[in-house]
């Protein structure tokens, strides 16, 4: 009996899917998928002699069988949708099921446009603009290839919207299934939005693959708050490959909070300073059990002068999970007084839980201030003995101290009730005992 190929599954489902795409999509679109699908086909699935995958080993998430066309008309879970909703926090809600708009009767801020990518491909200026890129591999080449629908979202220039959108990604099957999101979104001249996005499952018993890609402009003086949260169950596998690119003196704000749970998490996150005067400042916090795989790779470029970014991600590595930190700030000859600062330091509180950090500086500019740091650790000895001397058991004095580790990147989210959901989650899963 010939093993399963999820490679050779994939292959036979695109080539399905391009039997009838030049009756639905304009030719650039087409030529832009079988260009991608190319590049996938050359590339496959990542494997550890992939620099970039050097120490995320996905041979166990590849052995599965998948579904990779989506069902039609799912049913939106309602009560799934009510179990995702943050306490007191204020906002417009948006429901995507499997990676499609599901509440388009939704209320939207002034100014705010959400259009479905499945209606914003037929546009052959957005179709052209969701697929400019030429040298995608891996899971980008797969999601250009194969994507069907996702959100597009337009801030008109000028607006500035009164509350965040909450924007809810529901995922529910019968089978295992892998789906491919393709968000874009636009912040136009002046124009303010916040967005926080968070994972419900329905069905805890099959297997969830997400490969998500978005992209965003940011432009001139606008400003966009990204909080990401990543709560999911442990049936499910997420890639995000998420990108973003920043016009004059804009500003871009990225909260990334992985929790227990999801068994791979793979977050690539790549900012793009393409004009003078921009601000950057990306926060992480990832906290992994079990034998979960959870993987950060950003990458802050700075192309143009007087530029700023900051970048802090923590984690803490529980029982016999693994953490890796690849974090890259690419200065180039003409970013010249460029200030840029990336830290990452984590808490290895597992007797087999591990942890790569790997932060780069790569600089072309001889004008710059610019640093980068890694730690490693456990718990303080002389803190704990502090704390049990009070009184504390020994369970809740570790508890105190993630708490405080964590505090760092958790107080830097501007919305009280997201801080207090994000901090409620992370309190579920301690105080642990190793």
């Amino acid at each position: 009996m010939n093993e399963f190929s999820l490679y050779d599954e994939v292959v036979k489902s695109f080539d399905a899917l391009t039997q009838d795409l030049g009756q639905k999509e304009n030719a650039d679109l087409v030529k832009t998928r079988l260009h991608a699908f190319e590049n996938f086909r050359e590339s496959g699935f990542p494997t550890i002699r992939n620099e970039d995958w050097k120490y995320t080993n996905l041979t166990r998430f590849l052995k599965d069988e998948y579904a990779l066309n989506l069902p039609g008309n799912v049913e939106t879970p309602k009560k799934l949708i009510e179990s995702a909703k943050i306490a007191d926090f204020d906002c417009y809600t948006i429901v995507l099921v499997n990676g499609s708009w599901s509440n388009k009767n939704a209320e939207l801020p002034k100014g705010v446009e959400l259009t479905s990518i499945a209606e914003a491909k037929q546009d052959a200026k957005l179709a052209a603009s969701l697929g400019q890129d030429a040298n995608l591999r891996f899971f980008t080449a797969l999601n250009a290839a194969l994507f069907s629908d996702g959100l597009f979202i337009n801030v008109k220039a000028g607006a500035v919207a009164d509350k965040p959108l909450h924007i809810i990604h529901a995922y529910t099957s019968g089978t295992n299934l892998m789906v491919q999101p393709r968000h874009l979104w636009v912040v136009n001249e002046h124009a303010e939005l916040s967005v926080v996005e968070s994972i419900v499952v329905e069905n805890t018993n099959i297997h969830i693959w997400s490969n998500t890609r978005t992209e965003i402009v940011v432009h001139r003086d606008a400003k966009l708050d990204h909080v990401m949260i990543q709560s999911a169950p442990p049936n499910v596998r997420i890639v995000n490959h998420t990108t973003i690119r920043q016009k004059k003196q804009s500003l871009y704000n990225n909260y990334t909070f992985t929790l227990p749970g999801a068994e791979l998490v793979r977050n690539d996150l790549q900012a793009k300073l393409e004009e003078d005067h921009t601000e950057t400042h990306l926060y992480g916090l990832y906290l992994a059990a079990a034998q979960q795989l959870v993987d950060n790779h950003t990458l802050v470029d700075h192309q143009k002068p007087n530029c700023f970014s900051n970048e802090l991600y923590k984690g803490v590595l529980l029982e016999q999970s693994t953490g890796v930190f690849n974090g890259k700030v690419y200065v180039h000859q003409d970013a010249q007084k460029t200030n840029a600062f990336q830290q990452n330091n984590n808490l290895v509180i597992g007797k087999k839980a591990t942890i790569d950090s790997k932060p780069e500086l790569e600089i072309f500019a001889d004008d710059v201030k610019c640093s980068h740091g890694s730690t490693v650790g456990q718990f303080s000895e002389e803190a704990l003995f502090y704390l049990r001397s009070r009184g504390i058991g020994e369970a809740a004095a570790r508890a105190l101290l993630i708490n405080a580790f964590a505090f760092d990147v958790t107080e830097k989210i501007k919305h009280a009730a997201v801080e207090t959901h994000v901090n409620r989650l992370i309190s579920q899963h301690i105080p642990v005992t190793q």
